[in-house]
């Protein structure tokens, strides 16, 4: 809104041309959502605790956390809040893909408010069935998809990590891919959501990750440089990560450990969303699965522990998602999270790296 505003302006007051830069709508993007993450971050933990709105924990999960129970939760309310004011005040509002991402991330958010407040509402830590969640998520992801392949300029070819001449164009076939890497990676961030802190840290930095893919996919100089695909406009979407990036900076002031509050199905499904949503309109799809690799590992583990369950009536792991193993190998909770950080990190710069191993 405000570009749309004041960069007009620049033909009579040289100041206001800044608007027209993406990297300064990005840092104040950032800056804002942060700043209104910290503004309303205690007035929404107290009205949660006013109304009851805390977290139901599963009876069969760590010892540890039963002392969490009645902790408030849904407070990824504030992250979507803090980021859809900020991109809406920094955002270009005439960029499709930004209504794109938004849309999938308030729609993915609009489920798990759905789920988070049948759950609260029951009493229960069951809300919405895993096909309910999934059918939905499936049907907001090819309607993302179908609009992409409607698109004109958009191109319906697959960019594989470490081969710059293997682009397979999946024509029609990108509808329910796109379908699947969007919702894969809202439910992947969904199980990975169980500490302190543990999924918004990587879910930041993926954030910061495809703000640089986003920058270079938007560049026409850039992308041609990197050989990678080149989306016009997609560079728009550098604003929405850094504004999800200053809204998840803000929320784990409150979330860190011992967390204050919870992001809820609300919050995990929306943020997986986004990421998914911006993946797949950067070209950068396969690559969420190196970028986003603790979520890769979490949903894995999860995957693993049924299938051996139901095959040989045996668990690999004490407890699945991983995260809980290692709680129960004696790790304390802070250092299972601040190492699965790190190795987002490492992951994050691993698919950094494909940029040029190509």
């Amino acid at each position: 809104m405000l570009y749309h505003l004041l960069y007009p302006l620049g033909a009579d007051l040289i100041l206001f041309n800044v608007f027209r830069y993406i990297t300064f709508r990005t840092i104040m993007a950032t800056l804002t959502a942060l700043m209104i993450s910290f503004l309303l971050g205690r007035l929404l933990i107290d009205y949660l605790r006013e109304f009851q709105i805390g977290q139901m924990v599963r009876e069969d999960g760590p010892k540890s956390h039963l002392n969490k129970s009645g902790t408030p939760t849904m407070g990824g309310v504030l992250i979507l809040f803090a980021m859809t004011v900020s991109c809406l005040l920094w955002t270009r509002l005439d960029n499709i893909y930004f209504y794109i991402v938004l849309g999938v991330t308030l729609g993915y958010g609009a489920i798990g408010f759905v789920d988070d407040y049948l759950k609260i509402v029951r009493k229960s830590h069951k809300g919405l069935t895993p096909k309910q969640k999934f059918g939905v998520q499936l049907l907001i992801g090819a309607l993302v998809g179908l609009v992409l392949w409607l698109d004109p300029v958009f191109k319906t070819t697959l960019a594989v990590p470490f081969f710059k001449n293997v682009n397979p164009d999946l024509g029609v076939w990108y509808v329910p891919f796109a379908a699947l890497v969007i919702a894969g990676a809202s439910n992947a961030v969904n199980l990975t959501d169980g500490l302190d802190g543990l999924a918004i840290g990587p879910v930041m930095i993926c954030a910061a990750t495809y703000l640089l893919f986003a920058y270079i996919a938007g560049h026409l100089k850039l992308s041609h440089y990197l050989q990678v695909a080149y989306v016009p406009g997609s560079g728009e979407l550098c604003v929405v990560c850094g504004a999800m990036l200053g809204a998840g900076m803000g929320f784990l002031w409150y979330n860190a450990y011992p967390a204050e509050v919870f992001m809820g199905d609300v919050g995990s499904l929306s943020l997986g969303g986004l990421l998914g949503a911006v993946a797949v309109v950067t070209k950068h799809e396969i690559l969420l699965a190196i970028v986003g690799g603790v979520f890769v590992i979490e949903t894995v583990s999860v995957i693993l522990q049924v299938a051996s369950f139901k095959a040989t009536g045996k668990r690999i792991f004490n407890m699945a998602p991983i995260h809980h193993h290692f709680e129960l190998k004696g790790w304390p909770e802070p250092k299972v999270i601040v190492r699965f950080w790190i190795i987002s990190i490492v992951f994050a710069l691993l698919a950094i790296s494909t940029l040029k191993l190509r």
